[in-house]
């Protein structure tokens, strides 16, 4: 060893690292223990670190585990970043009698005997770490403890986090779901910080699991119960096959009656980009609504009783409902969720060809706020009622010319709307007949011949709109098939104001279009139930966007769904409203299923040639050789 060398690889080493010698307070030695090798270390370090009023702590490794040649200097590595971990400096053990060839007295340098708390005097714990050759390739790091990085607070933090796993197989999983339990029971990171780095930070496998919570608390009951094989609500699990195809996927869009004062609110104070859809949707309809839009959504609390009607009145219902759906398909767009087709129920027809670009969303709302401005001013004379009766049963019953068909949702689920008198009438045979029917809580008798006075009038709006072909396909309520040009007409939305939904007519055409999934946009689910009694024997999966009083449960079971069903997730956008808050963690590591792949060796009976008898045999025969 050569202790000018030493000297210049520690000092070169406090250059590029821009640390002065007085800011390090432990160094780990290379440290062999003999009595020509640690004289010259030491010296070298005092001569590095000069005389101080603090001490320069030192130990080895070596004193632990041994020399282990090319890897010692990768143990101290690791011993000095565990010491910074936990700001503690272990005893440097067996130390009886110090080296009486060092000059102790020359040097601040002692040796701790005893694990001691790692207190420098000022700033930080900074160590360096030595690691010299025989053949005269010496190595020395710097290291510094991590400053605790400043998180910015979050402003309208989601209540509830998706953690995400995954695995190359279901043993994996299972061991994966076992490692995850145990850490969270340890982990002091945040299950944000947990989940987001899940969701970024690991690669995707076919095997997965996703579940919703708010604490490490609610965390770990779900993956007890999925250990024990009670798999809740809340948990998706399922495989991505090799060679799959991407799901298909039909966006339903949900009409009147699914509204309710709030619908979407914890989206609105925590999703940016549900919030700038709903204001700009807010904005545009200001001119056209005599209140503003927000207001009727999230009214105060004192007001939301008085309110409450106002949301039910068609006035506002339809834009309403046209501003809320348009947003949410902003914020599974940006999320990566994308349909491949889509359809609407009634005033959802008008957000469906919005997103599939029929209209500009400009137009779209001027239409819908038209539409409804008009059915508003019509007479409150009218009813509608479900009944559970296929479709001829219906007609044969009806007074065609006062009722009639305005949606049918089902083999068995018909709708009808129409004056008020003639209803009662309808209603006392049906009773007779013992066929159930619901009445509907709706101002106006929708899609029925007390529309026809509005009709003019609308026309002339619905000329004043540019239309386009459907970018996207787009199973129209009219014929309950994919349309094309017919679609882009002022035309086809007059007749979309009287004419019945063949919602049954369009759930046929997307299961004939093999849609895999359905996702219903709008503020709770309803087309969903319509949907599995068309497809009885259908194994698609059901997936609602909403659901009153558990927003984003509901929102984050089915985004669970959608993942462990192998949609691809843009996972930088769902966590984009608090990245710059979020930080990666330590997680679990992968839990590899071993195979053993070592040849076993086979005992094997001795050959014949070398069996005793033989062995003599050859011994008699060669001394029977005479030489020459």
């Amino acid at each position: 060893p050569r202790g000018s060398s030493q000297q210049a690889v520690i000092r070169q080493a406090l250059k590029h690292a821009q640390v002065a010698p007085s800011e390090v307070s432990y160094i780990e030695a290379h440290g062999t223990g003999t009595s020509l090798g640690d004289p010259i270390e030491i010296d070298a370090l005092s001569a590095v670190f000069g005389k101080r009023t603090e001490p320069l702590w030192v130990g080895s490794v070596k004193t632990n585990i041994g020399h282990l040649e090319a890897g010692a200097g990768m143990a101290g590595l690791i011993k000095t970043v565990l010491m910074l971990q936990h700001g503690q400096m272990p005893a440097h053990l067996h130390l009886k009698t110090p080296n009486p060839y060092i000059d102790w007295d020359r040097s601040s340098i002692e040796i701790p005997t005893q694990c001691q708390p790692w207190e420098p005097a000022t700033g930080s714990r900074i160590a360096g770490i030595s690691s010299f050759g025989f053949s005269g390739t010496n190595a020395h790091i710097i290291l510094e403890e991590v400053s605790p990085r400043e998180h910015p607070p979050i402003e309208n933090e989601r209540p509830l986090h998706l953690l995400t796993m995954s695995a190359k197989s279901k043993e994996a999983l299972v061991a994966m779901v076992q490692q995850y339990a145990s850490f969270l029971s340890e982990s002091d990171a945040s299950l944000a910080d947990i989940c987001y780095t899940a969701h970024i930070g690991r690669r995707h496998f076919d095997h997965r699991l996703a579940l919703a919570a708010a604490t490490h608390q609610e965390v770990q009951e779900q993956l007890a119960a999925y250990q024990a094989g009670n798999v809740q609500p809340g948990i998706a699990q399922g495989r991505v096959l090799a060679n799959q195809r991407t799901p298909k996927i039909a966006f339903l869009f949900t009409g009147q009656g699914s509204q309710y004062v709030q619908m979407g609110r914890e989206l609105y104070e925590t999703q940016p980009i549900f919030r700038e859809a709903l204001e700009r949707c807010a904005q545009i309809l200001q001119p056209r609504l005599d209140r503003p839009l927000l207001d009727l959504l999230y009214p105060d609390p004192e007001s939301s009783i008085t309110n409450m009607p106002e949301i039910d009145q068609t006035a506002y219902t339809q834009p309403a409902l046209f501003a809320l759906e348009y947003a949410l398909v902003q914020m599974w767009r940006a999320w990566g969720i994308e349909p491949d087709m889509v359809m609407g129920h009634s005033v959802g027809e008008y957000v469906a060809a919005c997103v599939a670009g029929v209209f500009s969303l400009e137009d779209g709302l001027k239409l819908i706020a038209e539409r409804s401005r008009l059915m508003q001013a019509l007479p409150q004379n009218g009813k509608m009622v479900s009944v559970l009766a296929n479709r001829e049963q219906v007609e044969a019953l009806l007074d065609k010319q006062r009722l009639s068909i305005a949606a049918i949702n089902g083999p068995q689920s018909v709708v009808i709307a129409g004056e008020s008198t003639a209803m009662q009438d309808l209603l006392t045979e049906l009773a007779n007949q013992g066929i159930r029917y619901r009445p509907l809580s709706v101002s106006h008798a929708f899609h029925s011949p007390l529309m026809e006075p509005m009709l003019e009038e609308f026309a002339k709006a619905a000329r004043g709109i540019r239309y386009r072909e459907p970018e996207i396909p787009l199973v129209s309520n009219l014929t309950g098939a994919v349309v094309a040009d017919e679609i882009a007409s002022p035309d086809y939305w007059v007749r979309h104001v009287r004419e019945a939904v063949r919602y049954a007519d369009g759930m046929a055409t997307l299961d004939d279009s093999k849609i895999d999934i359905f996702l219903e946009i709008g503020p709770k689910p309803i087309l969903l139930s319509l949907g599995r009694m068309c497809l009885l024997n259908d194994s698609s999966l059901w997936l609602p966007s909403l659901h009153p009083d558990k927003t984003w449960s509901q929102l984050l079971a089915s985004l669970g769904e959608l993942y462990v069903r192998g949609v691809e997730i843009d996972w930088n956008s769902f966590d984009q409203p608090h990245t710059e808050a979020r930080r990666k963690v330590v997680l679990p590591t992968y839990p590899f299923q071993r195979e053993r792949h070592w040849v076993e060796s086979v005992p094997t009976r001795p050959s014949p040639l070398l069996q005793a008898g033989a062995v003599n045999a050859a011994t008699s025969f060669s001394q029977s050789i005479k030489p020459g």
